[in-house]
């Protein structure tokens, strides 16, 4: 079985757990949010371009996803070895502003489209699901985020929104297509100076606590790399479940967070 395949697996076992009935032997479910359960997933993009950068990534502890570009050098050894290791990998897809050959761009036609996202796809093998490398403008078109959503239903692969744009389309086109995603909450390291970076993982955390979960996209800075060599190995002692993206998807359920939309919708 592949590993997206055991992925869609995974998620639709969890989902079918969670959307279950409630046993007699349960606590409510009304529970104080001091005791909510908190997690984090964690996702490092732009990875495949130097490789002591992502050697480290690599030996972080736990369900680190890797997001690889499919034009580096080394995407598709890095994906190897990533899959090796029992790590999430991503297709880092480019888009628009970003260009190169594989970059989905607003002005090409859907048979384009298909033929980067399959040229991508076969750089960096592997891969259980797509986030957007950029995408500012690529994001906010809603026919090219219904396409991509649809192509990567068949494919049973799932979708990450970057959410590089307040204005994304992305995460709305990919509920209203059903396809099992996720939104991204923080990202670390937009200003990479450590006390930024660690400024960050705390309001992650506290995210966490507050809403029961949150989604962390980091890149693989030296401060950000450092910051969470140090500090990953302390989460479960903080009271922090570290979960891959499967559960999370699984936990989220397709549902929006009050920062992306209302009563679940995304905006």
């Amino acid at each position: 079985m592949s590993g997206a395949c055991r992925l869609a697996a995974l998620c639709l076992g969890l989902l079918s757990l969670l959307s279950g009935p409630v046993l007699a032997s349960e606590p409510p479910s009304a529970t104080p949010v001091n005791h909510r359960p908190a997690r984090l997933s964690l996702i490092i993009d732009d990875l495949g371009q130097h490789p002591a950068r992502d050697r480290r990534v690599l030996a972080l502890p736990g369900p680190v996803a890797l997001a690889i570009l499919p034009d580096t050098r080394h995407a598709g050894s890095l994906a190897e070895q990533a899959h090796r290791a029992g790590k999430t990998v991503l297709l880092h897809l480019p888009m628009a502003p970003a260009g190169g050959r594989f970059a989905w761009q607003p002005h090409l036609p859907h048979a384009e489209l298909q033929r980067r996202l399959q040229a991508a796809l076969l750089a960096v093998p592997h891969v259980s699901g797509v986030n957007n490398h950029m995408g500012s403008t690529m994001t906010e078109q809603p026919q090219a985020m219904t396409q991509l959503m649809r192509d990567l239903q068949r494919r049973h692969l799932f979708f990450l929104d970057s959410r590089t744009s307040p204005n994304t389309v992305a995460a709305a086109s990919a509920q209203r297509e059903n396809l099992a995603s996720l939104s991204r909450d923080v990202f670390l390291d937009d200003d990479a100076s450590p006390a930024a970076v660690a400024e960050r993982f705390q309001a992650a955390i506290a995210l966490a606590r507050r809403q029961g979960s949150a989604v962390i996209i980091g890149h693989p800075h030296d401060s950000t790399l450092t910051l969470l060599e140090r500090e990953l190995p302390r989460l479960a002692a903080r009271g922090i479940e570290w979960i891959d993206l499967g559960q999370m998807i699984a936990i989220r359920g397709n549902r929006a967070m009050a920062a992306h939309g209302t009563q679940g919708i995304y905006r």
